[in-house]
């Protein structure tokens, strides 16, 4: 993300100089944007960095599906209430402007890449960010529909074409237009041809590891229908798995914050601000599951806080990361003195501090410091620790994606997963050495076809829970039922006690676009609703 200011700034500057030079000369039609004034490599990082906020941070995730999924845990209470969103399911004050953010940082994202598709789709030159492009727009349509069900696709991105009120397209028809645009992406993407300049990603615009990422994409993608059309699962992932998945940790896809150029990392700018820092723990479930497998991620990613109030609300004072001390804090407790207060959650260990430094959830684990809080962080997009994962349960159901078993497959996801943390920094640095043999002495359980299910996606919920790719987690744990999750019934919680499946539309589609917003309501099992199941959500 070094250059992500200069690429963002110049895109700014083209877009204005597009709409204004010589406009009487050129008739420029003031809501496009001509290819002569058109840089595209600067809307595919502009895309890169819309779609990387929209999942992260207080757009959405970290205040959600970090605690739907359960893999965060906070006591919610005083000026950190908004974590009662996630934690609680009860609405804090911005909730209807925090639910709405996905779709429009989504669409923002897309709509950048459909204008390099417009602009330079029949240029043989421009073939690679065409297609670069084309594959993250997938990547924000699928997150769209992911969120919210029903969405704007066959109409969408066209408002220069004064198509303001966008048809709802059924779910089930944009998995299809997904599934076909990114087919038709990846069969074009050609070495010979310039690769695209501003890339975010890691990859540096080089085109067979776009194209690893973009089968790797389609795999996901295929993997999200198993509970609604084994046979289109089959299918795609069947393709993604031939045409080639992301092979290695070094080719996992992710952005890192750009701080000192303004571009920080929106999860860990979350995790400082001071309430947060104090309030947010990983949460029981998760530290019970790698515990109990003494998984050596356990002391690098948690520490328990330095003793005492102060102490612990102090991110200058790095706290205690021993393996054994470690433990996650139980969801759905506050701070509040009552029923539900933490002191009284089975199992309370006490507090830190005494007197009027006393904290009572001071010996809770939080997310390490030297790991999370790093205002340029990465975060993370898609890893090849997934990709694998997701290979293993698809060999698992005796689908013909390789050779390779689905016991091979597990292997790898979990090294990887292991692995993946580097881009944090040395701290978080477990040696491929190390991560290879904690994988061999934890195999995949073959026994049957629902334990390997049950062991891969509960892999699979760990590590994107790790990455902090929040989102991910809980769709998959949503299509999967891994791991068994417990909701959560707290007092005004606004799901009626159980775990949301989905966000509420933004308030503005139903004034904006009335009529059609209606119909894609009318397609949900249960309408606007945080429990209403879509599509592929059987």
């Amino acid at each position: 993300m070094k250059q992500l200011l200069l690429y963002i700034s110049v895109g700014v500057v083209l877009l204005v100089t597009g709409c204004t030079k010589d406009f009487e000369t050129i008739n420029t039609d003031p809501t496009q944007t001509p290819p002569s004034n058109f840089n595209s490599d600067y809307f595919l990082s502009g895309s890169q960095y819309n779609y990387i906020n929209g999942i992260t941070g207080y757009n959405g995730s970290i205040l959600f599906q970090s605690g739907w999924a359960q893999i965060f845990a906070s006591t919610s209470s005083g000026a950190a209430n908004y974590y009662s969103n996630m934690d609680k399911y009860v609405a804090s004050g911005n909730t209807n402007d925090y639910s709405g953010r996905g779709w429009d940082l989504g669409y923002k994202g897309a709509r950048l890449d459909q204008e390099i598709i417009k602009n330079y789709g029949a240029n043989a030159d421009k073939v690679n960010v065409v297609s670069a492009a084309t594959v993250m727009k997938v990547l924000c349509m699928q997150y769209i529909t992911d969120l919210y069900g029903d969405i704007p696709y066959s109409q969408a991105l066209q408002a220069s074409a004064n198509v303001t009120t966008p048809v709802y397209d059924k779910q089930q028809d944009v998995y299809n237009s997904m599934f076909a645009d990114l087919d038709g992406a990846l069969s074009k993407f050609d070495a010979t041809k310039a690769k695209p300049a501003a890339d975010l990603f890691p990859y540096k615009g080089d085109v067979a590891l776009w194209k690893k990422f973009g089968y790797s994409l389609m795999l996901r993608l295929a993997m999200r229908l198993t509970k609604v059309d084994i046979a289109t699962a089959q299918k795609w992932a069947e393709k993604a798995a031939a045409g080639g998945t992301l092979a290695s940790v070094s080719e996992d896809a992710w952005i890192k914050g750009d701080y000192s150029n303004g571009y920080q990392s929106e999860n860990s700018r979350s995790l400082i601000t001071p309430a947060d820092y104090y309030q947010v723990r990983w949460s029981k479930l998760l530290m019970d599951y790698l515990k109990a497998v003494n998984d050596p991620r356990v002391p690098v990613i948690a520490e328990i806080p330095p003793a005492g109030l102060a102490a612990s609300q102090d991110p200058t004072k790095t706290g205690d990361n021993t393996f054994s001390k470690q433990m996650g804090l139980p969801n759905g407790w506050d701070l509040n003195g009552g029923a539900t207060d933490i002191s009284k959650a089975p199992g309370y260990p006490g507090g830190s501090g005494t007197g009027g430094d006393f904290t009572p959830i001071g010996l809770y684990s939080r997310p390490r410091t030297a790991i999370y809080t790093n205002l340029s962080s990465p975060q993370f997009v898609l890893t090849y620790a997934e990709s694998e994962l997701l290979l293993a349960e698809a060999k698992a159901r005796g689908w013909n994606v390789g050779a390779t078993t689905a016991a091979q497959h597990y292997k790898n996801g979990l090294s990887a997963a292991l692995q993946s943390l580097t881009p944090f920094g040395a701290s978080a640095v477990i040696s491929p050495t190390d991560a290879d043999a904690y994988a061999t002495a934890h195999p995949l359980d073959v026994s049957s076809l629902n334990a390997s299910l049950k062991m891969i996606n509960e892999q699979y919920w760990a590590t994107t829970g790790i990455l902090m790719n929040f989102v991910e987690a809980w769709n998959n744990w949503k299509r999967s039922g891994y791991p068994a999750l417990s909701p959560i019934v707290y007092v005004g919680n606004f799901s009626k006690g159980q775990i949301p499946r989905r966000q509420l539309y933004p308030t503005t589609e139903s004034t904006a676009n009335p009529a059609n917003y209606k119909i894609g309501v009318s397609n949900l099992n249960g309408g606007d609703d945080w429990i209403s199941k879509m599509w592929w959500d059987k």
